[in-house]
């Protein structure tokens, strides 16, 4: 069930990735909503990082823990 919950997450963290790159989107109700829930966990990998990278990389970081975590069960 765990393993579950953490693909759904990585989806859902994919489909924010998808939808940043597609502006006609933005203010879609289900954007903002998938927005909001990865946000829970890549708000503090943005902070943690520098602010003057080229790219933000956060959702790789966590997308990478997402899929090392089923691995410490």
């Amino acid at each position: 069930m765990i393993r579950f919950l953490l693909n759904v997450y990585f989806f859902i963290i994919l489909a924010d990735v998808i939808l940043s790159y597609l502006p006609q989107f933005r203010n879609e109700a289900f954007a903002k909503y998938i927005k909001q829930f990865a946000g829970y966990s890549l708000n503090p990998i943005r902070k943690l990082l520098p602010a003057d990278l080229p790219f933000d990389i956060s959702p790789l970081i966590v997308m990478l823990i997402l899929q090392l975590l089923p691995a410490l069960w």
